[in-house]
């Protein structure tokens, strides 16, 4: 019947508060949890599925390409680890898995670590591996390569002035492929050169790759490498050398500058674009190799060293 207050837990006040029943939990019940996190963060989310992806690209990226100052680069496989043993790179580390199977790889590339000496052998699980490869086929052994110490383009100009010798440079402009960097290391060597120069951004670095095609020439020959290109090459300029470029359109052949049997720094471009327009207009000299054959463009290393063996040659 309305208005019969009797009627059993009939709210009979307006007063706001605990019901009978609720156990006072019915307010706090009523409290959200919070803002919905955005799509990325939210479990199985395609967007979250995204992200995940993609963090894991950047650590395998990471991984297996020196990032910055003070980065550490591991070798993983076994035949990859095998090879860069065998080639000299550099290493500090050796992580063998607990309870690998002992092939031939395995037992050669224990033996060249042994050899070499001051590579420290650690055994470690599986899972561990996988966490430190980022999930990468790792086979069982992963190798440690420390972070390659780069010099100051000055310096390279300074020891060879202190040696009593003119300088031979080489600087590369655009080149991203870290085999012709070490390709490249490895003709300065060859024709006495005084190192190479790299920037700093957009370019190859000496990773383990580079170290494998330098076959051990990298030990000898420094790399330096400049934040701007353009302004290390007029440093060179001032300090009295000649910078001489590589263009397809130079105007001059190899064979007929006399500058290259004196201080001189020669900067080469990559294959498909060149020199770069700001380093172009840097330069004193731009040179052209003469191809009877036909050929559009030969590749950094080998023009590097076609100039290079030119000279030595004019320098006796």
């Amino acid at each position: 019947m309305a208005g019969n207050s009797q009627r059993r837990n009939r709210r009979t006040s307006n007063k706001k508060g605990a019901q009978v029943g609720s156990g006072g939990k019915r307010r706090r019940g009523l409290e959200g949890k919070g803002p919905t996190p955005p799509a990325s963060a939210r479990k199985g989310h395609v967007q979250n599925r995204v992200s995940n992806a993609k963090a894991k690209l950047t650590a395998r990226r990471q991984v297996t390409r020196r990032g910055g100052k003070g980065t550490s680069e591991m070798v993983v496989g076994r035949n990859p680890v095998f090879e860069a043993l065998r080639d000299g790179v550099p290493a500090t580390m050796l992580y063998v898995q607990q309870y690998i199977d002992n092939d031939e790889r395995v037992r050669e590339a224990l033996q060249l670590a042994a050899d070499r000496g001051g590579i420290h052998l650690m055994e470690a699980p599986r899972p561990e591996l996988d966490r430190m490869t980022n999930g990468l086929n790792h086979q069982g052994m992963v190798l440690q390569v420390p972070p390659y110490e780069y010099a100051h383009p000055e310096d390279l100009a300074a020891a060879a002035f202190d040696d009593g010798e003119d300088p031979l440079i080489v600087a590369l402009d655009g080149i991203t492929d870290p085999r012709n960097l070490g390709a490249v290391v490895r003709s300065v060597t060859a024709f006495g050169g005084h190192g190479v120069v790299v920037p700093e951004r957009r370019a190859a670095g000496m990773t383990a790759g580079a170290w494998k095609t330098s076959a051990g020439t990298a030990a000898r020959t420094p790399v330096a490498r400049a934040t701007n290109l353009t302004r290390a090459l007029e440093g060179y300029q001032k300090a009295g050398l000649t910078v001489v470029g590589l263009a397809a359109d130079g105007d001059t052949e190899v064979g007929d500058l006399p500058a290259l049997g004196g201080p001189v720094v020669i900067v080469v471009g990559s294959e498909g674009k060149g020199l770069s327009r700001l380093v172009g207009e840097t330069c004193d000299y731009r040179v052209r190799i003469a191809m009877p054959g036909g050929a559009e463009s030969l590749n950094a290393g080998v023009a590097a060293g076609v100039v290079l063996y030119e000279a030595a040659r004019r320098r006796g």
